[in-house]
């Protein structure tokens, strides 16, 4: 039961949204002192239940959509869904459970933060919980209207909110630093998120699913993924210049090469497989350069 709840809420890109949790609560140690463990944990276990949430209503909305399964039927498409509904592992009942048992997992979470650290807290953590829903389920269903908004939505949910949510929580109080902090780490995760949509945009389009890949066409979308991975490292660069990193937080620069290296070898128009390399090195720079910036506040904050 375990594995299968991990595979079914795909457990394994949890770090994306653990590392900037860390991110701000290392942010409040660094410049204000202060780190309380048991709240940090706290926060952790809320933020990544609200990530698995995330990902489990996604797949259940897809599901009913018929988006996931026409990525399944189709050719040239690459699904990227956990595969329990559209396999049958689990029916959409018992999918359903798990997937508001998460929820409930992480609104307790946030009303406990909350008492201990003031309403902001919570309101982090309702954001968030808004953002993932809507994202695919009626009557907003913002991921599909290709207009930006589900860019926006990793950005503020992957980055802003539990970044600052997180300093929230440590200091009970907000700080411009911790929103620059943000940036580069939030800019990281929306690629992972643009950049997979790649696998399977044809199958969306199909679906009317529309996804800024599917709205604008391969070549340009790949111009504004590769524009996303200079828009990170440029605000790397700030974070450091306005004193939210130290200056050898610039060490996580190297972390975007893998990133780099493989736009290099994509075409103007490639097949969906061609993208899968992308997706891994859009994962392995935003776990890297998150690493190296969670290491270079450790040091700052123990010297």
């Amino acid at each position: 039961m375990l594995k299968q709840f991990m595979k079914a809420s795909r457990f394994g890109v949890v770090p994306v949204m653990l590392i900037p949790v860390a991110l701000g609560a290392l942010g409040a140690f660094v410049w204000n002192g202060v780190f309380n463990v048991w709240l940090f944990l706290i926060t952790l276990v809320g933020a990544a239940a609200a990530h698995l949430f995330s990902n489990m209503v996604n797949d259940l909305w897809d599901y009913k959509s018929g988006t996931d399964t026409a990525a399944k039927e189709a050719v040239d498409a690459i699904s990227t869904n956990s595969g329990f509904l559209t396999g049958g592992v689990w029916s959409i009942r018992k999918f359903a459970a798990v997937t508001w048992a998460l929820f409930g997992v992480a609104a307790a979470c946030g009303i406990i933060l909350a008492v201990f650290s003031g309403p902001w807290a919570f309101i982090f953590g309702a954001l968030g919980g808004l953002i993932a829903y809507f994202y695919v389920a009626p009557p907003l269903k913002f991921g599909y209207r290709g207009k930006g908004y589900s860019e926006v939505a990793i950005l503020l949910s992957f980055g802003v909110l539990p970044v600052m949510g997180a300093y929230y929580v440590q200091t009970s109080h907000l700080d411009l630093r911790a929103l620059l902090l943000s940036l580069p780490i939030g800019l990281l995760t929306t690629l992972i998120l643009f950049n997979h949509h790649f696998l399977h945009w044809q199958a969306d389009r199909q679906a009317g699913k529309r996804t800024l890949v599917v709205v604008w066409g391969e070549q340009r979308a790949l111009g504004f993924s590769r524009f996303l991975l200079f828009l990170s490292a440029l605000m790397l660069v700030v974070s450091v210049i306005a004193g939210a990193l130290p200056v050898y937080g610039l060490l996580a620069l190297p972390g975007m090469i893998p990133l780099y290296q493989v736009y290099g070898k994509l075409k103007s128009h490639n097949n969906s497989h061609a993208y899968i390399p992308l997706m891994g090195a859009s994962v392995k720079s935003t776990q890297r350069s998150g690493i190296i910036m969670i290491i270079c506040l450790l040091i700052q904050g123990l010297i």
